[in-house]
């Protein structure tokens, strides 16, 4: 196939990237990964700044997970990717570290001499930039790789507006179906919480003159306080969490896995397979159940680490947190550990967990559902 033929391809999977609505990191690794393999580089990355000197997205191709974990958090917006954000013109060297505006890397980073980036515009706004480093063949990146390159980028730009104007909507949306659950919740819970204080005080005031009535009362506090938590529960659940319209699962219980690695004094890692189209109901699940089971572990394992594996294999995705800490009688399971909550998560959406542990072997949580 020629050139022109490989250029046309991996411009028009960019371009269907982003008319199929993906997340914003589903587009961007699409344009990274074409970019990457068209200019024939062993690293390409792309990174959309924030407001706090890091970058709130950024995707790289060509460094695996676990360099990513020996490397640790995500860049900085200083040395080279900070002067390109500032400047927002594009850059072609034959030896990155020897220019001037080179700082450092860390020391688990790949060493990167030819170097070719281009900013990502919006006008004259600098979105984001895109980079490729070390060509796999001799000569270094060339001026029409640079064009080639910018093209990618204009791309990208077009994604991210995108897909920010569709995060947008889906956010009026979203806020709109709170403000209704808001009055369901007010409506229903409210009015219950109300009768049960009022049956509540009635129960104090008979207990000392008449006791058969006082307990009458009392089994109705009882029974209005479970429908008020029934109540509050089904609104809890239709509450989906923000980051899985951005960021989909497996990239969503990354992020909230790298945080909890950072705050907590055990090893947490996290590995996951590309998911297909996952439905709205089983991600919610998935990661309610995975949050529940690594809260779990960090609270009562004394693990020194924790890992979580997320994969598609047969039909079915499969979560796996598992801990190397104390564990525990397996038939001792209803002690508290949210165990009966993560298997009605699971049982909601077709799904099922299983937890199995020994006394000084740790444990582990999997859950499987049919996608």
């Amino acid at each position: 196939m020629s050139p022109e033929s490989d250029i046309l391809r991996a411009v028009s999977s960019a371009v269907l990237a982003v008319t199929r609505h993906l997340s914003v990191r589903e587009v961007l690794q699409v344009i990274v990964r074409s970019a990457q393999q068209l200019l024939n580089a062993r690293y390409a990355a792309l990174g959309v700044p924030d407001e706090d000197g890091s970058f709130g997205e950024f995707v790289a191709e060509g460094i695996t997970d676990k360099q990513w974990d020996a490397i640790g958090p995500l860049p900085r917006q200083h040395g080279m990717l900070g002067a390109m954000l500032r400047e927002g013109v594009p850059v072609r060297l034959p030896d990155l570290p020897k220019d001037p505006r080179f700082e450092y890397w860390p020391k688990a980073h790949p060493v990167m001499h030819d170097f070719l980036g281009v900013p990502i515009l919006d006008g004259e706004q600098v979105l984001g930039i895109i980079f490729l480093a070390n060509k796999k063949v001799p000569g270094g990146f060339t001026e029409e790789d640079e064009k080639l390159l910018t093209m990618f980028a204009a791309h990208a730009a077009l994604a991210l507006t995108n897909a920010r104007l569709y995060e947008r909507g889906r956010e009026l949306a979203m806020l709109e179906e709170r403000n209704r659950m808001a009055r369901e919740l007010h409506d229903a819970v409210t009015q219950k919480l109300f009768s049960l204080r009022l049956t509540a005080q009635a129960a104090n005031s008979l207990l000392q003159v008449d006791p058969s009535r006082a307990a009458v009362e009392l089994e109705r506090v009882q029974r209005l306080a479970g429908e008020a938590l029934a109540e509050l529960r089904a609104v809890i659940v239709e509450l989906r969490p923000a980051e899985l319209d951005r960021h989909g699962l497996a990239e969503t219980l990354r992020k909230h896995v790298r945080l909890l690695d950072r705050l907590q004094p055990c090893e947490v890692v996290f590995e996951g397979d590309e998911l297909p189209a996952v439905p709205s109901e089983v991600e919610v699940a998935v990661l309610r159940v995975a949050q529940e089971a690594l809260h779990n572990a960090l609270r009562h394992s004394d693990a020194g680490r924790v890992s979580v594996r997320l994969t598609h294999t047969s039909g079915k995705l499969v979560l796996v947190v598992r801990d190397e800490g104390v564990g525990f009688d397996d038939a001792g399971q209803g002690r508290g550990l949210g165990l009966v909550s993560m298997a009605d998560r699971a049982e909601a959406v077709g799904g099922a967990v299983t937890v199995s542990s020994q006394p000084g072997k740790g444990t582990t949580v999997r859950m499987e559902v049919g996608v």
